[in-house]
């Protein structure tokens, strides 16, 4: 088998399961594109198994600690222990949760979410894209659901040399169907969707803040289709506002409104906007935005696009009004995030107790070696005092 000997001090030594072409010492055997290769390091020690790609700034990303293929029999048995996993999840309903995510999951660049008897898979990596067939068919003998759709429209396949896609892999084109999630319906499109509809990551949390909501008065921005509006809504808020840039989103927080016999308010606009000319008429206020950043470059950019949301939210809260707010990149840390908040709350004079953290669900599982597995945070906090 081809492979790579890997530099001293590289990351893998760390429990990483990434390596870079600055950590590689030499290649051997001629590994191609897509190929599963061998890890070695420096003293010619067995380091594990790995799928290459030279193209991407990841050239090799660990998948076992031993010798192993890419064959039908590895798919069904980590796809298995996906599940295992999630059905042992306390809380979680595994017919509508991600069943393999990535790394956490040992199968690197594979996503899988299902939403009853469908499934969305997304194939992020080289060596998963050219092995799709064999995924699809390892799904099929494990769930035997009714379609599968291969949702590559992400950017990051770009990093891999790949370009973006949708297709139906197996089945049907189910259209527009319903799924029940924290009691409530939504109406999702995995197929012809903004993204599929539904973000499972926050589901856990639509409930969390929701706790908060009796009575209140809430703005939830950037609310693609409504998760957080309609579950305070649910919770018996007193009145609920959701804005998003996007036409087809606020038509699907609507449509979803409707379902559930739910009333809020859906504005279109742009929330930056939207927030400098609002009123001081909220008690809680919801910001989910998509990331900022997908790479280290942005950051700085992207935090002050952060601190602005958040200055503006606090300016609109009076004491005792509450701030939920979100990250969904694992470029700005759970402290840097934490930072900004802090420092927009001395901007806006206004003091902030931190009553609730909130965290990926369980069916996004987070490796302590690999903190990108760890990319969603967030923070409800309170107005404590104003001066």
């Amino acid at each position: 088998m081809p492979g790579l000997i890997i530099a001293p001090r590289a990351r893998i030594f760390h429990g990483h399961e990434w390596i870079y072409a600055s950590e590689i010492k030499k290649s051997f055997g001629n590994p191609q594109p897509g190929d599963v290769i061998t890890l070695k390091d420096f003293r010619d020690r067995p380091l594990g198994s790995a799928i290459y790609n030279p193209a991407s700034q990841i050239v090799a990303r660990r998948f076992s600690r031993r010798r192993q293929d890419l064959d039908a029999d590895f798919f069904i048995r980590r796809i298995r222990q996906a599940i295992n996993l999630r059905i042992e999840a306390p809380d979680l309903d595994e017919t509508l949760c991600r069943i393999v995510w990535s790394e956490s999951d040992g199968i690197p660049g594979l996503i899988v979410d299902r939403y009853g008897n469908h499934l969305s898979v997304q194939t992020l990596t080289l060596a998963m894209d050219m092995r799709k067939d064999l995924i699809r068919d390892a799904l099929i003998e494990i769930l035997a659901p009714k379609s599968i759709t291969l949702r590559n429209d992400s950017s990051s396949r770009k990093a891999e040399g790949m370009e973006p896609c949708i297709e139906l892999m197996y089945g049907e084109n189910p259209g527009p169907f319903m799924v029940h999630a924290n009691g409530l319906d939504f109406e999702i499109d995995l197929v012809d969707g903004q993204k599929t509809g539904l973000y499972l990551d926050q589901l856990q949390a639509h409930n969390e803040v929701a706790k908060f909501s009796k009575g209140l008065r809430v703005l939830d921005c950037f609310t693609n289709q409504g998760g957080f509006a309609l579950a305070c809504a649910k919770a018996g808020a007193a009145k609920v506002t959701a804005v998003d840039i996007s036409a087809s989103a606020c038509a699907a927080a609507r449509k979803n409104a409707e379902l559930n016999n739910l009333s809020i308010d859906v504005i279109e606009a742009n929330v930056f906007d939207f927030l400098k000319s609002a009123q001081p008429e909220y008690d809680l206020i919801v910001l989910d935005p998509p990331s900022f950043t997908k790479n280290k470059k942005t950051l700085i950019d992207a935090m002050r696009g952060y601190k602005e949301i958040h200055l503006r939210s606090l300016k609109l809260l009076e004491k005792g009004g509450l701030l939920s707010t979100f990250c969904c990149s694992h470029h700005a840390s759970r402290e840097l995030f934490l930072e900004n908040l802090a420092d927009a709350s001395v901007d806006a004079k206004k003091s902030l107790r931190l009553v609730a953290e909130h965290a990926q669900r369980a069916d996004h599982p987070v490796l302590i070696s690999l903190p990108e597995t760890s990319y969603l945070k967030g923070f409800t906090s309170q107005v404590i005092a104003t001066r």
